[in-house]
């Protein structure tokens, strides 16, 4: 399996498409609930993206052979995860 496959990117190019219509959004001067609700949606929709890169690269990594990187690369993926 590739690093990222083709619907991953696809993901963020539609996150991409939604960020250049909520600038869109702010240079017709639509309503702030109009383009925080936009916003909300790519932070939601990155936010998913990032939990599947995340969770395809460790899955990966527990499958392979070497076993003394797992603990090292579970760490990584929590760190990941979570820092907020």
């Amino acid at each position: 399996m590739d690093k990222y496959d083709k619907k991953m990117m696809n993901r963020l190019k539609r996150a991409e498409g939604q960020l250049q219509g909520v600038l869109r959004m702010m240079e017709n001067e639509k309503d702030c609930i109009d383009v925080v609700t936009q916003l909300t949606a790519v932070r939601s929709s990155l936010d998913n993206l990032i939990g599947l890169i995340v969770a395809e690269n460790l899955k990966n990594c527990l499958l392979s052979e070497d076993s003394e990187l797992h603990e090292e690369k579970i760490n990584q993926a929590i760190k990941l995860i979570v820092k907020k």
